[in-house]
């Protein structure tokens, strides 16, 4: 297993063959958790940030509101 040394700014250095198995690369963003039942930090990545798309035109509220209920109605028959 991979060691690394906390520099004296408390940063890290995550090992290589970490990075390659996680496909972490430069400009990546990662958020440190501390699990205090197993008292162990967590490195991951965010979640995945919502697609948006460009219409071309302004939505009305009704045809927002029918997306929210399409989109709540497909995650309540998964």
């Amino acid at each position: 297993m991979p060691t690394t040394k906390i520099t004296r700014s408390y940063q890290i250095t995550i090992p290589k063959v970490v990075r390659s198995r996680a496909n972490i690369k430069v400009g990546d963003k990662l958020i440190v958790e501390y699990d205090d039942n197993t008292h162990t930090i967590k490195i991951r990545p965010p979640t995945r940030e919502r697609r948006t798309l460009r219409l071309g035109r302004d939505l009305t509220v009704k045809e927002i509101e029918e997306s929210i209920e399409k989109g709540l109605a497909g995650c309540l028959q998964s």
